[in-house]
């Protein structure tokens, strides 16, 4: 079950992933969510948001859907591409943080999408699936929201494939992470949680299985930074 202490924002969601809880950790780490992300990734996300627009495709004009956008830093260096972009995120906290970004944003449910169908060119959610407790579902509402033809981006956590690699990798996560964490972050023990959803996640083989059991069609994968991080890119036949 989630842990709470008498301060709001100090909220650890649990692996069985209950979405008020999760929505509740987010809400408690949103001030400075980015600033955290940056420090325990040693600037990659930065490299990571750049690779996920070009992995995207996108060209001027199309209707974007970056789920799980958090304070919508991401849905900034998507809309460079020209293309009209709206921040979707379950923690009403994260978006209120970065309302001053100027974009789109809309309050919404992986798993019950407030949109219509066929209403996007494209969808990406980036390191959220991983956070959704029924992320099957999740890939089936997003493929619903998808014009025939439209392609989807899933940037997530992953396995690296280096044995070495991944064995530091696996320490960083589950011993330097939260120390890390303590030092920048309202919400320390939000990231004991990363650490553990990461671990348990499945290898990027497995991911695009499921990725391809919601519908999606040419599933592929690329690999960043040694395969901490995976792009699965799919697509939706017309």
């Amino acid at each position: 079950m989630v842990a709470k202490t008498e301060r709001r924002d100090q909220v650890r969601a649990s692996l069985e992933k209950q979405p008020h809880e999760v929505a509740s950790m987010f809400d408690g780490v949103a001030k400075r969510y980015d600033i955290t992300n940056t420090v325990i990734s040693g600037g990659q996300d930065i490299y990571w948001r750049k690779a996920t627009r070009k992995a995207l495709g996108l060209r001027p004009g199309e209707r974007v859907l970056d789920l799980a956008a958090g304070t919508g830093v991401s849905t900034v260096e998507f809309g460079k591409s020209g293309a009209w972009v709206v921040a979707t995120d379950f923690s009403k906290d994260m978006l209120a943080a970065g309302q001053w970004r100027q974009v789109p944003m809309v309050a919404g449910d992986a798993m019950a999408l407030p949109f219509a169908d066929e209403s996007f060119d494209a969808v990406t959610i980036n390191y959220g699936l991983r956070n959704v407790a029924d992320p099957d579902l999740a890939l089936r509402e997003m493929l619903r929201v998808t014009k025939p033809g439209g392609r989807l981006v899933v940037a997530e956590f992953s396995t690296p494939t280096f044995g070495p690699f991944r064995t530091v990798y696996m320490e960083y996560l589950m011993k330097a992470l939260p120390k890390v964490a303590r030092a920048v972050s309202s919400n320390p023990d939000a990231y004991v949680y990363l650490a553990e959803s990461i671990r348990a996640w499945p290898t990027q083989p497995q991911l695009a299985l499921r990725i391809a059991d919601a519908g999606w069609s040419s599933v592929k994968w690329r690999n960043l930074s040694g395969g901490a991080v995976a792009l699965h890119r799919g697509y939706k036949l017309g």
